[in-house]
């Protein structure tokens, strides 16, 4: 791919609602074994697109072709007296990995988080088994949090892609 165009980052737009969906479903099944409801996964993404207090998405591009997406959502920080922005949902098509598409993404969101003036870092989790998804998070320059993470999920939007539908 050494004739890969420039990599642009834009915000996400709600024309891209089914190809960020289609991202997030492969994301969930190839990192985590995990398989989405579609329908709550599409409605998800066209809320969060709506819904920009909520969270932002933005769009990799190789030229005009869509190769990547990352969401933000926003969590306030009284510690700091200011926000965090977590970045989630983060995908790049396998044929566009290792070609600088995370690291462009990530220097166009710190980028504008910084411009806010109340943004005080980034932060994301990613599963612990997928290494190399923490190989590039350090090497953006992003350290290990001292946290785990806990969740009550009763949403039943997410199951293991070994479990059968109820």
């Amino acid at each position: 791919m050494s004739n890969t165009p420039p990599i642009t980052v834009r915000s996400a737009r709600m024309d891209d609602a089914d190809r960020i969906a289609e991202y997030n479903r492969l994301l969930a099944l190839e990192s985590e074994d995990k398989v989405l409801d579609m329908k709550t996964l599409a409605a998800g993404v066209r809320r969060g697109l709506s819904h920009p207090e909520l969270c932002r998405y933005f769009i990799a591009s190789a030229g005009d072709k869509p190769v990547g997406t990352t969401m933000v959502t926003y969590e306030l920080t009284d510690w700091r007296d200011g926000v965090l922005w977590w970045l989630q949902s983060v995908y790049v098509e396998p044929a566009f990995r290792r070609h600088g598409v995370f690291r462009t993404i990530y220097a166009f969101i710190e980028a504008e988080a910084r411009r806010q003036g109340d943004v005080r870092g980034l932060r994301l989790y990613v599963h612990r088994a997928n290494q190399p998804a923490l190989r590039t998070y350090e090497n953006v320059g992003m350290k290990k949090a001292d946290y785990d993470l806990y969740e009550h999920d009763w949403s039943g939007a997410v199951r293991h892609a070994d479990d059968r539908p109820a």
